[in-house]
């Protein structure tokens, strides 16, 4: 099943930001959230650790990152980072044990002998400054020189960063409304709004997955991403590029087509397909093109064709018979990804999806890293990254 839901499967604890939250630490962490969720859905108008006024919370906005020259030329990016001569190279890379963004992504950027042109990173919207503050000091410091995308989730995690993949669903009908505005929404859309520089966010991604863990009807995740797309614009925040992001899974034909808030309320559309190969305990090793291309094409067929595409989520599970085969799995997509020419951003997702080995999708070494280095080296994965 290609389109499974990943992010909801089992993980090691030492994946999890959560690890430098031991004890106690953690225990109050999961009580205030919890404590929090409560006043909210309760409508008594509270939210843990959230104000107004960043200065009387402790949180200061974001510096504005925007400056410097934009790139100029026939390969310069457009206004929503559409790169015009390529794509670009990304990764969502797990938090180090330490806690720290800045060290795995460096880390990872070593062992893979590049930048990445594009850091993807989670959010939920607790309000605290684990998991539920956008723009974070690693991310600002990241972002100097790459692009960010956000992914911000209507949800709580129950856990710091999601250690266990439990949750409160906030709704969708609940942010369409607007009464999660002051206390949720405008807090941090005005951090976007003074960090200045361009950034991708994704509303909910791989929301089809999200009809059945009870956020809402398709119909109620429109109203809501329009709504939410609207906030930012009446708060002056128009340095969001909107990025669409289902997963592709074409069993979700029908809702996929359904949850699309339409062209003028979306930059680019994404999608997070996978060769899970044994991991799925299937015997059919998909390579890169056969991976992408049905559901790359179902989209622009479907939902729409005006938009650029990014693989917001892609990797491949190894083969232990077959080692080789997820190193040539990676260096087929420099040659294979121009037969899908809207493509115009891939990022890898390197963490397993459980304990299996079969599951691991991460090029941390061996033949995976190998590949990967191989494919990250061709110019057709280096564009001019704009500084604003």
């Amino acid at each position: 099943m290609t389109g499974q839901h990943r992010l909801r499967g089992p993980r090691k604890p030492s994946e999890s930001r959560g690890v430098m939250d031991m004890g106690g630490a953690k225990r109050t962490y999961t009580a205030v959230v919890l404590v929090a969720v409560a006043a909210l859905i309760a409508g008594l108008g509270i939210w843990a650790g959230r104000s107004e006024d960043p200065e009387s919370s402790g949180n200061s906005l974001p510096g504005n990152a925007a400056s410097g020259a934009l790139p100029t030329g026939p390969c310069a990016p457009t206004d929503a980072l559409v790169p015009p001569c390529g794509a670009w190279w990304g990764a969502h890379v797990p938090y180090a044990e330490n806690g720290s963004l800045k060290d795995a992504v460096l880390g990872f950027e070593k062992r893979i002998g590049r930048k990445l042109d594009l850091v993807y990173n989670y959010h939920d919207m607790s309000g605290t400054e684990l998991d539920g503050q956008l723009l974070t000091p690693d991310e600002q410091e990241l972002g100097k020189d790459r692009l960010l995308m956000l992914a911000w989730e209507s949800t709580v995690w129950t856990e710091p960063h999601h250690e266990n993949w439990t949750e409160t669903q906030l709704g969708w009908k609940n942010i369409a409304s607007g009464k999660l505005d002051k206390e949720i929404l405008d807090p941090q859309i005005r951090r976007i709004k003074a960090y200045g520089k361009r950034v991708f966010v994704s509303f909910d991604q791989e929301t089809d997955a999200r009809i059945k863990e009870g956020a809402g009807t398709p119909e109620e995740f429109v109203a809501a991403w329009r709504h939410l797309h609207d906030r930012f614009r009446e708060l002056g925040a128009d340095n969001v590029v909107w990025v669409w992001t289902v997963s592709g899974y074409l069993g979700s034909a029908n809702d996929m087509k359904a949850l699309y808030p339409g062209d003028e309320y979306v930059d680019w559309i994404a999608m997070d397909q996978y060769n899970y190969y044994q991991c799925h305990d299937t015997s059919d090793w998909k390579d890169f093109l056969r991976s992408q291309q049905p559901s790359y094409e179902w989209l622009r067929a479907n939902v729409t064709d005006g938009k650029p595409v990014m693989l917001a989520e892609f990797a491949t599970a190894p083969d232990a018979d077959n080692p080789l085969r997820q190193r040539d799995w990676y260096t087929q997509i420099p040659a294979a990804v121009k037969k899908l020419p809207e493509v115009k951003a891939l990022v890898h997702w390197n963490r397993p999806t459980s304990e299996k080995a079969a599951c691991d999708l991460t090029v941390d070494d061996g033949p995976g890293l190998e590949g990967y280095r191989e494919a990250g080296k061709n110019g057709y994965f280096h564009q001019p990254v704009p500084p604003r």
